[in-house]
């Protein structure tokens, strides 16, 4: 396992950690001036944002960008609807090339407003990814599927496990060669409960699918499910084995923070919260 200790080049920063208070050219300035490697921009920070001009900011500051967060949710209660989801992704994966993101994470989404049909929603989930891998693909930007706990399952995301993420991207793209355009994004606050993770970890590694790896922490009680994500060291997940498990498999990209924090992170100055994260990943990741 790679050590992190004066390492923060392997780290990187997803832009909600600091809440999206702040314009999007201020978080890059901190994030490097904090001295982390990546940056992984969501697409409301560049709502109203030339993407270009945001693109030569963050690489004069010297930050790579690790991932580009996130999709528009593909079931929709009619056609029309899924057509309108697909082609939001692609002007999505576009910006995702612009700002030449290692990956262009998809968080699915779920049941439509008033539906139970959760086989239709994967149906329409399987449908929509298929529309979008041509697309990515000659944009150079990889589809990360990322599966949400199951708590989210009847709203933001019907892929749950890493393997059933992996059994939809190999069966959309079973030969990739020279490599793959679709894989998942592992985040530990979605899947450090499950009881098949060093199995899937494993098989996500070997089909070259591993393409990133977020951490934060599960706080004990919880008393938000969405925006109560804590710390790193401040909760129950053992992250050092899931790093150790992640990197096993010969995964060489960055560390991301991700943290939904409403009550606590998102209060704090970003100065502090970004000293936090340095101090945590370096003794605790």
């Amino acid at each position: 396992m790679r050590p992190l200790a004066g390492r923060l080049d392997l780290c990187s920063i997803n832009t909600a950690t600091l809440g999206h208070s702040t314009p999007i050219d201020h978080v890059i300035d901190d994030v490097a001036r904090a001295g982390f490697g990546g940056i992984c921009p969501w697409r409301r920070d560049l709502m109203d944002v030339d993407v270009v001009k945001t693109a030569r900011h963050i690489r004069d500051a010297g930050l790579k960008v690790s991932g580009y967060c996130r999709s528009t949710y593909l079931p929709a209660a009619t056609e029309a609807g899924l057509r309108a989801s697909v082609e939001d992704n692609r002007r999505a994966i576009d910006q995702a090339a612009t700002l030449g993101a290692q990956c262009f994470v998809m968080v699915v989404g779920s049941l439509p407003a008033g539906s139970r049909d959760l086989a239709l929603a994967r149906a329409q989930v399987t449908e929509g990814v298929e529309k979008l891998i041509e697309r990515a693909r000659s944009a150079g930007v990889r589809l990360a599927l990322e599966p949400l706990h199951p708590m989210y399952a009847g709203d933001r995301s019907c892929l749950n496990t890493i393997d059933q993420a992996l059994k939809l991207a190999e069966t959309l793209e079973p030969d990739p060669e020279p490599a793959p355009t679709l894989g998942v994004a592992l985040d530990v606050y979605h899947v450090w409960w499950d009881p098949n993770l060093a199995a899937a970890v494993s098989r996500a590694g070997t089909s070259r699918r591993l393409f990133a790896f977020h951490v934060c922490d599960w706080l004990v009680p919880t008393r938000d499910l969405l925006m109560d994500r804590g710390m790193m060291g401040d909760g129950v997940i053992d992250i050092p084995h899931i790093r150790r498990l992640v990197e096993a498999t010969g995964y060489e990209g960055f560390v991301e923070v991700e943290i939904f924090s409403e009550t606590n992170w998102w209060r704090k100055d970003a100065s502090v919260t970004l000293a936090t994260c340095a101090e945590r990943l370096q003794t605790v990741c």
